[in-house]
Formats: structure tokens, C-alpha cells, sequence
């Protein structure tokens, strides 16, 4: 008998290190979606056209980018610019950006740096307490700890040493298709110890915890972004896995759920 979740404000999905693969979770107003039950069933995701902003909580017919109202993306604290460059943090200074209450709780507490191999090896920036969410949110199948810091800029200036040799950003299409570069993961940890910078050495970790993570979605998956961006669009299939914030689909298609945070969905199974 088919089973419908009615339209309610999705999250992130919520996901965790299991086996045989990653355990995910999908919010979806006040119900969490098992979505491991759900692969090789043929699913419907339909959204009304409303959406709530991550921010004030309050509905409209769009977002902005990350899930916001517009007015929310320019002011909220949320959405500032130490949230994506940590290096433009300014809570440790006593500085303000737009609510120094929230920076200095947000930023002033451990960072983590890690290395991580999400369709390429890639040098990202977390809160400590959230390090395993981190990576796992981008589809990686290892990461390794290189440093954790006593605050967000710290962290922040480390990872701009750091992308003079890696990049910082996930490949969505290379990650979900599988590939991997474990023969080269360890030589590119000793580098990227090294290219700390001096003045920040004392961060380092040079036997840093180690994760690793296997995927429901199987390699070899050529992936087409799908996007539901107009009222009354439609995505059916049938799901075949999960990877980070990707639900892949038999005919090939991906949907990031993350990006569509807010939106009202309606899921038919």
C-alpha cells in the first residue's frame, strides 16, 4: 500500500556511519524519513510552491540562496560571511558581523581541519563537536583530521594555506559516481601537515582521528542534476542510494536535498 508524507518544510538529511552502508534520515516537517528503507522503491516528490525560511521561520513562495527570505540572507546571523570563509570570522576581535552574541557562541569554540575524499581530496573547515557530520554531508569515504583550532579563524586561515594545494569545494558529479583517491590519501595528508603555516603549526595533529564511510549508491553513477524550482514540479523514480546530501535515481538523475532546504515537499512511496 503506498504510504504519503504530506507537504512539510524539509532539512539536510541526517546521516550516520553504519554498515553494510551510511544510515540517512530525511526531516520532513515533524517526521524523519528512513531513507535506506526506501531504496528500490519508486518514489514521488512533488513541492506546492511554499517554502520556510531556515531563519525566521516564516513562509513564502521562494527562497534565497541556503534556504533563506531574502531579508533574512542580507541580516541574519546565519547567513553571514564567516558561515562559508571562516577566515573572515571577527568574534575573537569583540567585533560584531551582524549579531556578535551568535558569532562568538558559533565561532569561538574548536575547529576542526580535515582532509577529505569526496570525488577528489578536498580541505574543508568544521565545528569540532560536528566533524563527522561534516564530511559525511559531503559524500566522502575518508577523512582525516590535520588540525583543531581554538576558534573558527584559526581554522579559517589554516585552510587558506591549505587551498593553495587542494581544493575546497566537492565535485557532486566525480563524488557521486564514486571515484576515489585512497592510494593517494596519505601522501596528500603528509602535505598538507606540512604546508601549515608556521605561526599556526601549534594546531596540527599529526595522528588525527581518521573516518570512513561506505555509500548505498554504487560507484559508476553518471549523474544529472534535478532541481524542483517551479510550483507543482514533480520528481518520480525509482531511488537506488544515497551519497552526502544526494538521493540518486535508477534513470540517473540526483537530487541535493540540502539545497532544498525550506521547501515544502510531499513524498509518495
Amino acid at each position: 500500500m503506498p504510504y504519503t508524507w504530506s507537504a512539510a518544510p524539509v532539512r539536510k538529511m541526517i546521516l550516520s556511519v553504519s554498515q553494510p552502508a551510511v544510515r540517512a534520515w530525511m526531516p520532513l516537517g515533524r517526521h524523519l524519513v528512513d531513507v535506506n528503507a526506501l531504496i528500490g522503491k519508486p518514489l514521488r516528490l512533488s513541492w506546492p510552491g511554499m517554502a520556510e525560511c531556515q531563519s525566521c521561520g516564516g513562509v513564502f513562495s521562494e527562497l534565497h540562496a541556503q534556504g533563506f527570505c531574502r531579508r533574512c540572507f542580507f541580516e541574519s546571523p546565519l547567513a553571514g560571511a564567516s558561515i562559508v570563509r571562516p577566515e573572515l570570522s571577527t568574534a575573537h576581535l569583540g567585533k560584531a558581523d551582524r549579531d556578535l552574541d551568535f558569532e562568538r557562541a558559533y565561532q569561538l569554540q574548536p575547529h576542526t581541519v580535515y582532509l577529505a575524499d569526496s570525488g577528489g581530496i578536498k580541505v574543508g573547515v568544521t565545528r569540532t563537536r560536528q566533524q563527522v557530520t561534516r564530511w559525511l554531508d559531503q559524500g566522502a569515504t575518508r577523512a582525516k583530521v590535520l588540525a583543531i583550532t581554538e576558534n573558527r579563524y584559526e581554522a579559517g586561515l589554516i585552510e587558506v594555506a591549505l587551498k593553495a594545494h587542494f581544493s575546497d569545494k566537492t565535485d557532486w558529479r566525480k563524488m557521486l559516481a564514486g571515484l576515489e583517491f585512497d592510494a593517494e590519501f596519505a601522501a596528500a595528508v603528509d602535505r598538507a601537515l606540512g604546508a601549515i603555516p608556521s605561526e599556526l603549526q601549534r594546531f596540527a595533529v599529526a595522528d588525527g582521528t581518521e573516518h570512513r564511510a561506505t555509500w548505498s549508491l554504487a560507484p559508476g553513477f553518471a549523474a544529472k542534476s534535478v532541481k524542483l524550482s517551479q510550483p507543482g514540479d514533480v520528481l518520480e523514480g525509482v531511488l537506488i542510494g544515497q551519497r552526502g546530501q544526494y538521493l540518486g535515481f535508477a534513470d540517473g538523475r540526483a537530487l541535493n536535498v540540502r539545497s532544498h532546504e525550506g521547501l515544502f515537499l510531499s513524498l509518495l512511496c
